[in-house]
């Protein structure tokens, strides 16, 4: 037996100065080998890591590794998401510059990445706050300016008064800021945007092409570009009742089936006629300020309590010129979705049924459901939006609901007013174009000069990049660049007169929609990209990152691809091939008496008694242990990677968090986990030292045969061989674990019944079980297995060798199991040599105890034997 316990605090350093000295993972551009890119989300750079940060680096590691060990050339590179609002809060509390706090940071977590034994390609690292990576991405805005894919224009933003910035509608959560947690407000403000939604149908078709991305995913982006086929209506206006007699309002529906139940029209606080009424009514121009204090995002508008304002303007329905339907501004209306005016159905729309059962307006369902009795069917509190036929309708009564739509948009599509039809059919998107300026430092500037008389200039080429001034102070509220006393004022390029820098920079989700292009080749000074090296590499193969970047990234990143196409960087439009999104880490949370949290590493828990206790290492207060939630620094509730290096080891970190529960669903990190995935560490080490001993040397001739217990041992590790291999292809990788114990377990046995001088047969197989163990178990503990490499007498490594290859024949089953049938029900499974005769199966069969139950003694009158399949007895 192997005594000596591995060793991991002198071993991982060791192999990780090998790896780096020899540049084992550098991927060459050049390589003929089959390209594979496998790609994890980049880190933001915000302090230290802990193993919550690093489940998705593990896993893409070990896809990198594997497919390393098949052959292909691999690209598997790190940088840094550097740009953001927390390294300015964070300068402005240290009072340090965010240039400083961040690279600091950098340094850390570079270091802490490196404890884990990722096979990261560092010669590609980037870090989007420095000027060689900015630069090209000011050129890639110029470029999309010049086809038109960017633009300025003045719209209605989201505010946050705390960070004083813009906020995308994504970024608004609950009506807050996501950073900050401040109420948001409306501002309108002029701002650059591109224009995603000129690819908005092209994004949704294309999501039929990822087919190896989540189909969560995949919804989650379709709902977010919104695709509705609809009808674009012109109600008329009674002018008596419009502020300067308007005549028309224009709405966007797809439910033109229920016009018969309308009960009132709505339209947005910042919609014209809105505007209009409001110079005339001070209550209105009120209420509609109050509205204003509110963001704009999608969420909001969903949650809050419906309120609207009635202008007495009131509108005509398009089929009955003595129905008029009241004109209310309501503040759950958008201007920037459909026309910014509706008509609401409140029978079959819930917030539509809110709103009126709020002003007294009343409800009539116009859709019946199947089997529902019309003259009973009424609508309380729960809007009816299901399938069913028309009532309460006139002409449309009886039809379905399609039938209905059909017949509406004929008749209003052949009915004109004023030279013009009074409805068209129209395809509308809820996505809309993408606001990039953010009022901040920390951010890449926008690469624009503002001329009193040329207007908007861009910068030239050769002027960037166009840095950020490391000279500024945040003394002031608002963005550093506004305060500084240089640096916005030039010289405009075109007419050489004074002129102002645009002061925005970039919303950092710029940053990270392109980051993975430059990492195909990150030395290149003259353009953003080399054509030919991001051809080849991209799409990434195989993207790795969480659940929560559904939307904002991969959109953004699509819409990235596209661009860039159009201006001549790439000539590829879907960025990630393969999308796989892990769940978190979890640990429970430790509260003190005073409610502030305590960390794992400062508690002692007690399982003496009936329940587990928690009490203060230090100083014995009993601490309330609280659910298991994301780890997090507020919550306090992280273990840390220098602390688990420091004693396990990496490899027990990598190997929990593999082998806990399946890579999409959150995986509990307790200390008795942990523990036993140090003891299985521990119990590898010994086991392949166990097997140093009595395998046969290197390169030993094949034996002509094998004896039973060689081809026993050599089943099991071509069966574990062939499992692992198609659960790592298949990301399954708690199952991989599953299937390197059960084989750890039958080597074991096997060895363990040595009782004499092993034979040569069987020393061969134990050195093939050995090397096949070593390299299953590698992308995972990747430290271990070179150090049980290295024990078995190999020279090189194991990140550099071959994945093992299947012997098919070991894979195929001595014996088969077959259900039995006895009068037409299953009795039993019987278990037979795979070649068994008829005869021998038959006489296996009767002497199972179900079946002489089910015969109750009595002789069957025929067995029929369906080869491989299936045993029928007939009584």
């Amino acid at each position: 037996m192997t005594t000596d316990r591995y060793n991991a605090r002198e071993a991982e350093p060791r192999w990780q100065k090998i790896w780096d000295e020899q540049q084992t993972f550098a991927a060459k551009n050049d390589d003929p080998r089959p390209k594979y890119y496998v790609l994890e989300m980049f880190p933001y750079p915000s302090g230290k890591l802990h193993v919550g940060h690093v489940r998705n680096y593990t896993i893409g590691d070990v896809v990198a590794r594997y497919k390393r060990a098949r052959g292909f050339n691999v690209l598997h590179p790190m940088g840094w998401d550097a740009f953001g609002l927390p390294a300015e809060n964070a300068a402005m509390e240290r009072k340090i510059h965010p240039k400083g706090w961040t690279f600091a940071n950098i340094e850390t977590m570079k270091s802490q990445l490196k404890l884990m034994g990722l096979s990261l390609d560092w010669a590609r690292e980037i870090a989007t706050c420095d000027p060689s990576y900015y630069k090209h991405q000011q050129r890639l805005f110029l470029d999309f300016l010049k086809v038109g894919l960017a633009e300025r224009e003045k719209r209605k933003l989201n505010w946050d008064p705390v960070d004083m910035t813009v906020l995308a509608n994504e970024q608004v959560i609950d009506g807050r800021g996501w950073r900050s947690g401040a109420v948001v407000e409306q501002r309108e403000m002029n701002q650059w945007v591109f224009k995603i939604t000129k690819y908005a149908q092209e994004l949704l078709d294309a999501l039929d092409t990822l087919d190896r991305w989540p189909d969560k995913v995949r919804l989650m982006q379709r709902n977010w570009i919104g695709r509705s086929e609809g009808l674009q209506i012109r109600f008329a206006l009674d002018p008596s009742t419009t502020p300067n007699g308007e005549t028309e309002l224009t709405i966007f529906t797809t439910r033109h089936d229920t016009l018969f139940g309308a009960k009132f029209m709505a339209i947005a606080p910042d919609h014209p006629l809105a505007q209009a009424a409001a110079l005339k009514n001070p209550k209105l121009a009120e209420f509609i300020a109050e509205t204003k204090r509110h963001g704009t995002a999608q969420e909001i508008v969903d949650t809050q309590e419906k309120l609207g304002f009635d202008t007495g303007i009131e509108a005509v329905h398009p089929f009955d010129a003595t129905w008029k339907l009241p004109v209310y501004v309501a503040n759950f209306i958008l201007m920037e979705y459909g026309t910014g005016a509706i008509f609401g159905c409140p029978a079959h729309d819930q917030r539509d049924l809110d709103f009126v059962n709020k002003y007294g307006l009343g409800n009539t369902p116009v859709v019946c459901p199947e089997g529902q009795d019309p003259a009973t069917f009424v609508i309380t509190d729960t809007a009816y939006d299901g399938d069913g036929r028309m009532i309460n309708s006139r002409f449309l009564d009886g039809m379905t609901i399609e039938t209905a739509k059909e017949d509406v948009a004929k008749r209003l599509e052949s009915e004109t007013r004023g030279n013009a039809p009074v409805a068209e059919r129209q395809v509308n998107f809820r996505l809309r174009d993408w606001g990039i300026s953010r009022q901040r430092y920390w951010g890449c500037p926008i690469p624009i000069i503002h001329c009193p008389k040329c207007d908007v200039v861009p910068v030239p080429d050769k002027d960037l990049p166009v840095a950020l001034p490391e000279d500024v102070t945040f003394d002031k509220p608002g963005n550093a660049l506004d305060h500084h006393p240089t640096w916005k004022h030039v010289t405009c390029p075109q007419c050489g007169g004074k002129a102002l820098r645009e002061t925005d920079t970039m919303d950092t989700f710029v940053d990270s929609s392109w980051y993975f292009a430059r990492y195909t080749d990150p030395w290149i000074t003259t353009a953003p990209t080399d054509r030919a090296v991001v051809d080849h590499w991209l799409p990434v193969d195989q993207y790795i990152g969480g659940v929560e970047h559904a939307v904002l990234h991969l959109l953004y990143s699509r819409f990235f691809m596209r661009a860039m196409k159009a201006t001549g960087h790439v000539d590829v439009e879907e960025p990630f091939a393969g999308m796989f999104t892990q769940g978190m880490v979890v640990h429970e949370t430790y509260r003190k008496a005073d409610g502030t949290y305590a960390e794992p590493s400062e508690v002692t828990i007690d399982t003496s008694g009936n329940d587990r206790r928690a009490v203060l290492t230090a100083t014995d207060e009993p601490i309330t242990i609280g659910p298991n939630e994301k780890m997090s620094k507020s919550k306090r509730n992280t273990v840390g990677l220098d602390e688990i290096a420091g004693t396990a080891g990496a490899d027990t970190a990598r190997w929990f968090m593999l082998s806990d529960s399946p890579p999409e669903r959150d995986v509990i990190w307790t200390e008795e986990g942990a523990q036993g995935a140090y003891r299985f560490v521990q119990r590898l080490w010994r086991l392949v030292g166990d097997a140093a001993k009595c395998a046969a040397p290197q390169n030993a001739p094949r034996p002509a045969q094998f004896g039973d217990a060689a081809t026993t041992l050599r089943k099991a590790a071509h069966r574990a061989l062939a499992r692992v291999t198609d659960d790592i292809e298949r990301l399954r990788f708690n199952v991989c674990v599953a299937n390197i114990y059960e084989f750890a377990n039958a080597f074991g046995t096997s060895l363990g019944s040595i009782d004499q001088e092993p034979t040569d047969d069987y020393r061969f197989a134990v050195r093939e079980a050995a090397e096949i163990l070593v390299r299953l178990f590698h992308p995972m503990m990747p430290h271990l297995a070179e150090e049980c490499w290295a024990m078995l007498g190999h020279q090189d490594l194991v990140s550099q060798a071959a994945w093992p290859q299947i012997e098919p024949d070991l894979l195929v089953e001595d014996s088969i199991t077959l259900p039995v049938q006895v009068n037409g029900r299953k009795r039993a499974d019987v278990t037979v040599a795979r070649d068994a005769g008829t005869t021998e199966i038959e006489t296996a069969v009767l002497a199972l105890d179900a079946v002489k139950r089910a015969l109750d003694g009595k002789a069957p009158r025929k067995i029929i034997v369906v080869p491989q399949r299936i045993v029928n007895v007939v009584g």
